[in-house]
């Protein structure tokens, strides 16, 4: 199996990803420590700050040394220098919130799944012509699971995972999954702000049990 098909078959088996930015290197550390402890095998760091690289470097260093088995996406990627450095830095996959075709040219040449955004049955297809596999729904809030059930059938080859705005909550991860999504990428609604900021590390961790426990049971 490929390194592509392994990531693809773990984010289809764990079928939630969480995704996560903070400026201090010390809170995203924490944050990776809560998610592995709670059982998450894969997770997506953003590339929404200035720190984001070097703060993925740490997180990469941490799961080489002490979480054997962990995969580290880069995520929130747009551009070819980004791409290469992310990449550099140890990317275990790269997610997009555009389709950029040089982007998935050197994510392919890398060896690795590019998961890019997309929100119309277009740009679904401009994805899979570049190679793609599996999109990121996005924003997942806007569309909704309807918008899966209607566009599904005309993309037989390519697996669906929204993001942004999926709820933690059993009706609304099962109207998801009865949608026919492999996944769900979940930020804020898991790793909300208010939690960063007061380092509630262990309602992170309870919330992500919770998460993972919810959809095991769809």
């Amino acid at each position: 199996m490929s390194k592509k098909e392994n990531i693809q078959q773990l984010i289809c088996e764990q079928k939630l990803l969480p995704l996560f930015y903070h400026d201090s290197e010390e809170v995203s550390i924490e944050v990776l420590k809560t998610l592995h402890s709670a059982g998450i095998k894969g997770v997506e760091y953003t590339n929404r700050g200035s720190s984001a690289l070097d703060n993925f470097i740490s997180l990469r260093k941490l799961i080489d040394n002490k979480m054997p088995g962990m995969k580290l996406g880069a995520g929130t990627i747009k551009s070819v220098t980004d791409a290469e450095q992310f990449i550099a830095a140890g990317a275990d996959f790269i997610i997009c919130p555009v389709i950029n075709p040089v982007v998935a040219k050197t994510v392919h040449k890398a060896g690795l799944l590019w998961i890019p955004g997309c929100m119309t049955a277009t740009e679904i297809y401009t994805a899979e012509t570049n190679g793609a596999t599996i999109v990121k729904i996005f924003p997942g809030s806007l569309l909704g699971p309807s918008y899966i059930s209607a566009i599904k059938e005309l993309f037989p080859g390519i697996l669906f995972m929204p993001t942004g705005g999926v709820e933690l909550n059993k009706e609304n991860l099962q109207a998801w999954f009865r949608a026919g999504v492999c996944a769900v990428g979940m930020g804020s609604k898991l790793i909300s702000k208010p939690y960063l900021d007061k380092k509630e590390y262990a309602k992170i961790g309870s919330l992500t049990k919770e998460a993972l426990q919810i959809i095991q049971s769809l």
